[in-house]
């Protein structure tokens, strides 16, 4: 009777183990494929971001074709600015837009007339980006904080939004428009003043006329 029930025993464990067995056969043999599915998943890009990252290589594309043609750049934004103007003035609105506009632009315009390096944070002033007064002294071209074709690039966004801006009334805050072109006027003079003491000051000019050539004479 004992080597019987010791036979039954030695069976059912016998079963147990191979039970067990094949459930983590079973389990392993489908890793896998979960893990590959999740790959599938979280792995590859979707739809939507290769159409905005494709959308986004063609446009700097055509970015970088326009980088050499300067006037035909502000020629552009020149047009995009008077039909800005043209619709503000036909709905007689969006005042704050265009003034949010006009500071914005006369930010980036401070930033382009000014120095890469501050010659104020430099110990010695004339390590300056000053160009030369006098023609025996070497040439140093000037090197500018916004250089002119992110100045054209970000003008020219800043246009964009601001005629987007114009199709919402939410935008359209009322407000008496001349205190705000008074302020604005004021603005201007007294940054411009302050630019142009800080150039007398440091003697530099936000402009490169380009190095001297002699000729050989004949």
């Amino acid at each position: 009777m004992r080597s019987r029930a010791a036979a039954r025993r030695g069976a059912a464990a016998e079963s147990d183990t191979a039970a067990r067995a094949v459930c983590s056969s079973g389990f392993t043999d489908r890793m896998p494929e979960g893990d590959s599915a999740g790959e599938s998943i979280h792995g590859k890009p979707s739809a939507i971001g290769n159409f905005f990252k494709r959308l986004g290589q063609i446009y700097q594309s055509w970015l970088d074709k326009s980088t050499p043609f300067s006037a035909v750049r502000w020629t552009v934004t020149v047009i995009l600015t008077a039909l800005y103007m043209i619709r503000v003035y036909i709905l007689q609105g969006w005042y704050i837009v265009t003034y949010a506009l006009g500071i914005y632009h006369l930010n980036l315009f401070i930033a382009f007339l000014s120095p890469k390096v501050d010659p104020s944070l430099l110990d010695d002033p004339d390590e300056g980006p000053e160009l030369p007064t006098n023609q025996n002294e070497e040439f140093r071209p000037f090197i500018r904080r916004l250089p002119e074709f992110k100045f054209w690039h970000s003008a020219t966004k800043g246009i964009i939004i601001a005629m987007i801006c114009t199709f919402f009334e939410a935008f359209n805050v009322p407000v008496f428009w001349p205190i705000l072109v008074m302020y604005f006027i004021m603005l201007f003079c007294i940054t411009m003043k302050r630019q142009i003491k800080h150039m007398i000051k440091y003697r530099y000019l936000p402009f490169t006329h380009g190095k001297r050539t002699y000729r050989e004479e004949t």
